[in-house]
């Protein structure tokens, strides 16, 4: 049951575009997103160039996703703190910094990994 409702949960498909829906709203919504889907695209061109192997693929695509992942986790933070707590409160502004913070630091770690898996592609082409 969803607390307030007389319904069931949503079945797996309507959970799904739900889901879908989700990410839309945050794609049209939401600038880091969208910065953040156009450097993973830039990652992949970057490991079609260079031919990446299985592993660093498997990398590179997993340091996408958690990265977008960890932004619309962000941004669903600050959106119930908007919710919860419309005018400023310094409770409210610490909880969605440490929320950034913890996309910002996740985007260096990734980086740094990003850095060592093309270095290694490149280092191994010549």
């Amino acid at each position: 049951m969803i607390p307030g409702s007389n319904s069931d949960h949503p079945g797996f498909r309507k959970s799904f575009l739900f889901a879908i829906q989700g990410f839309r709203t945050a794609v049209a919504t939401e600038r880091n997103i969208k910065v953040m889907l156009a450097v993973g695209a830039c990652a992949v061109v970057a490991g079609l160039a260079l031919q990446l192997d299985l592993l660093s693929w498997a990398i590179v695509l997993l340091c996408c996703g958690v990265v977008i992942m960890a932004e619309l986790l962000n941004t669903a933070v600050e959106t119930v703190v908007d919710l919860v707590s419309p005018e400023f409160h310094p409770l409210a502004g610490r909880a969605k910094d440490i929320a950034a913070a913890a996309v910002w630091v996740l985007s260096v770690i990734v980086a740094i990994v990003g850095v060592l898996v093309f270095a290694n592609a490149i280092l191994a082409r010549l």
